[in-house]
C-alpha cells in the first residue's frame, strides 16, 4: 500500500476521504501469485497484502496450531509456574484465580479453573470490582486470599502489583499476564508473561488467556513426563479464540491458529457457558470473528463494566447448563443498560474531542459522573470515529481515571508508562493497544499535551493516515460469490494487525434502496449489466452516507466496503456491508 496515486481516483469521498489501493510492487506480487497458486486474484490481493510469498500461501491459509505453537519453555518463568501448579494439584492445595474484569481476564480464569475441574480439583475465583477496587491485585483482597489459600494465581493482571503481592504473605503468587512490565517484577513465585522488560522472545502479541494457554501446555507436558495424561487442551481453544479477538491482539502467528482452530471448537457448542450466550443474543451461524468482538465480547464484559465483576468468568467456566443460561440472561440485560449508559457518555466525549481538535496525534475527553466500566470502550469508538488514540477520563473528586486505545503502529502501554515515570500520572499501564490510567484532576492538560507529544514522536496524527481509506482491490458484481467469499475467509481470521478486505466496485448504479429502522440502509446496486448485489450500510444516517445514497438511486457511483456471507431464514447469499461511496470523475 502506499501508491500516491488515489485509487479510481478518489481524492475526496461521500465521507471526505481518499481511497487509497496497493500500490504497483503490491500490484505485481498479487499478480504473479494468481499465476503461481491459481487462487483467486481477491484471495492474493489479501495474502500478498500480508506478506506471504507464493510458497507460503498453501500453509497461510490452513494455519496448523501444531507448526506455530511456540515452545512454553521459551518464556522465563514457565517450567517453574507449571510445577508449582502441579505440586498444588498433587498436595490437594488451596488455589485462587485472582482475574481482571474483561474478556480476557474472565476467559484466562476460566481457563485455569476448567483445567483444575478435570484434574479433579476445585478453585477459587475472584475478580475485583471495577468501581470499590479498581482494576488488579489490592492489598486488602491479597491478605484475605493468603489467609485461606496456599497459591494464587493472577491472570491477566499482577505485572506491576509489587505491594499487593507481598501483602499475601503465606501462600505462593504466580503472574500469567501479557501487560507491559515495569524494569522490576514483583515479589512473586514466578512472573510468566512475554512482555517483561527480561523477555527476548517474539510473543509479546499474546493476549493473557494465549499465555495461560502455554502455561497449561507446559503443566501437561511435565505430567506426560511422569506418565500420566492431562486434559484435553483442543477443548479449550474456544476460550482462547474469545480472548484473543476481544483483546485485540494482532491477528498474526499464532494467534490465527488459535483464532481459527477455536472457531471451530465453538461451533461444536459444547462449553454450555458460550452456547447460552449465543442464544440470548440470537446468534444462529457458525460463529465468525465478529461475533466474538462484537457479539459475545461485549455481552462477557458487560458485567464487569456495570454489574457484578465475576458474572463473565462465571459463565465461561460454568459446566451447569441452568446456571449459565441464568448468568447469560443477566449479562444480556446488562449489556442493554451498559449500551444506554455509553451511548451519553460516548455523545459528550465525542463533542469535548471535535471541540478541542481530532487533528493532532491524540484524542481525549474527561467528563464528571462518567460511569467507569463504560470510558474505555468510549475510548474505543473515538479511536474508530478519528482514527488517532484515544483517552477517556472519569472524574471524580480530586482524581480522575482514564482508559484509552490505540491505532496499529502506535504503543499507548509504554507512553503511559513514561508518563508514570516523569511524575504526571498517579498510576498506569498496560500494552500497545490499550491502557488504563489514574491521574489528578489538576495534572490532566498537562499529562494528555505531555501523552500527545509521546505518541506524535511515534508518528500518532501523520497527515492523510486518518482520512485514508485502504482498498485492496476492484470487483466487479459478476465475480462475487458465496465461494469466493469462503475462500477470502481462509486467509483471515480478520482483525488487529489483518484488517478485512476491502473492495471497490467502480461506476455502479443504485437499483433500488430502503431504510432499515433509523439509521441504516439496504440497497441493491448494479454493473449496468445482469450483474448485481445487495448491500447494507449500518449508521448510513449518522453520517453523509446515507443523505447521499437516498439521493443517487439511478446515477453512477463507486462503491466500497467489505464482502460478507448473509444468512437468513436458511439461505446463505453474498452482501457488501458499506463504508464509503465516491461520484467518479467522470
Amino acid at each position: 500500500m502506499g501508491d500516491e496515486t488515489a485509487f479510481l481516483g478518489v481524492e475526496s469521498s461521500v465521507l471526505g476521504r481518499r481511497w487509497m489501493g496497493p500500490d504497483a510492487a503490491l500490484q505485481r506480487l498479487t499478480d504473479a501469485m494468481a499465476q503461481t497458486t491459481r487462487l483467486p486474484r481477491a484471495v492474493c490481493a489479501v495474502l500478498s497484502r500480508s506478506g506471504v510469498p507464493p510458497e507460503g500461501a498453501e500453509d497461510y491459509l490452513a494455519p496448523s496450531l501444531r507448526a506455530l505453537l511456540p515452545d512454553p519453555r521459551g518464556l522465563r518463568d514457565m517450567e517453574r509456574a507449571a510445577a508449582r501448579l502441579l505440586a498444588a494439584v498433587d498436595g490437594a492445595e488451596k488455589i485462587a484465580v485472582f482475574a481482571d474484569y474483561d474478556v480476557d481476564g474472565g476467559a484466562s480464569a476460566a481457563l485455569v479453573i476448567c483445567w483444575l475441574r478435570a484434574m479433579g480439583h476445585v478453585a477459587t475465583l475472584y475478580i475485583p470490582d471495577r468501581i470499590d477496587e479498581g482494576y488488579g491485585p489490592n492489598v486488602p483482597a491479597m491478605e484475605t486470599l493468603a489467609q485461606t489459600h496456599d497459591l494464587i494465581i493472577c491472570v491477566d493482571c499482577g505485572t506491576v502489583s509489587h505491594d499487593p503481592i507481598a501483602a499475601a504473605r503465606g501462600a505462593d503468587v504466580m503472574v500469567v499476564d501479557h501487560h507491559l512490565g515495569t524494569e522490576t517484577l514483583p515479589p512473586a513465585y514466578a512472573v510468566v508473561n512475554p512482555n517483561r522488560q527480561d523477555e527476548t522472545g517474539n510473543l509479546g502479541h499474546l493476549c493473557a488467556a494465549g499465555v495461560v494457554f502455554l502455561l497449561l501446555v507446559e503443566a501437561n507436558r511435565q505430567l506426560r513426563a511422569r506418565g500420566r495424561q492431562g486434559p484435553d487442551l483442543m477443548a479449550f481453544l474456544d476460550l482462547v479464540a474469545l480472548a484473543t479477538v476481544a483483546d485485540v491482539a494482532p491477528l498474526i502467528g499464532v494467534n490465527r491458529a488459535f483464532v481459527r482452530q477455536g472457531l471451530r471448537v465453538m461451533s461444536g457448542r459444547s462449553r454450555v457457558g458460550l452456547r447460552a450466550l449465543a442464544d440470548v443474543a440470537r446468534l444462529e451461524a457458525a460463529p465468525t470473528a465478529y461475533h466474538l468482538g462484537f457479539v459475545l465480547g461485549p455481552r462477557v464484559n458487560a458485567g464487569g463494566r456495570i454489574g457484578a465483576a465475576d458474572l463473565g468468568a462465571r459463565l465461561l467456566a460454568s459446566d451447569d447448563p441452568v446456571e449459565a443460561e441464568a448468568l447469560a440472561e443477566r449479562l444480556e440485560v446488562l449489556n442493554a443498560e451498559r449500551r444506554e449508559i455509553e451511548a451519553a457518555v460516548r455523545a459528550d466525549a465525542m463533542a469535548q474531542a471535535q471541540a478541542r481538535g481530532a487533528e493532532g496525534a491524540l484524542v481525549w475527553a474527561a467528563g464528571d459522573g462518567w460511569h467507569p466500566g463504560v470510558i474505555g470502550i468510549t475510548a474505543a469508538r473515538l479511536k474508530e470515529s478519528l482514527a488517532r488514540p484515544a483517552i477517556v477520563i472519569g472524574l471524580d473528586g480530586d482524581e480522575g481515571k482514564g482508559s484509552g486505545r490505540s491505532v496499529p503502529g502506535i504503543d499507548l502501554g509504554a507512553a503511559v508508562q513514561r508518563l508514570v515515570r516523569e511524575g504526571l500520572l498517579l498510576k498506569g499501564g498496560g500494552h500497545r493497544m490499550a491502557a488504563g490510567l489514574t491521574v489528578a484532576r489538576a495534572q490532566i492538560e498537562t499529562a494528555m499535551e505531555r501523552l500527545s507529544e509521546l505518541l506524535a514522536q511515534q508518528g500518532a496524527g501523520a497527515a492523510g493516515a486518518a482520512s485514508d481509506l485502504r482498498i485492496d482491490s476492484a470487483l466487479m458484481p459478476g465475480a462475487v460469490t458465496v465461494e469466493l467469499i469462503e475462500q477470502l475467509e481462509t486467509a483471515g481470521p480478520f482483525g488487529a494487525a489483518a484488517p478485512a478486505p476491502r473492495f471497490a466496485f467502480p461506476d455502479m448504479r443504485i437499483q433500488s434502496l430502503r431504510r432499515m429502522g433509523e439509521t441504516h440502509l439496504r440497497l441493491r446496486f448494479g454493473d449496468g449489466e445482469s450483474n448485481s448485489l445487495e448491500a447494507v450500510a449500518f449508521g448510513a444516517f449518522e453520517s453523509e452516507l446515507g443523505p447521499a445514497l437516498a439521493t443517487a438511486q439511478g446515477t453512477r457511483l463507486h462503491l466500497a466496503g467489505k464482502m460478507e456471507i448473509n444468512q437468513w431464514g436458511g439461505r446463505r447469499s453474498v452482501q457488501l456491508r458499506l463504508d464509503d461511496a465516491a461520484v467518479p470523475n467522470s
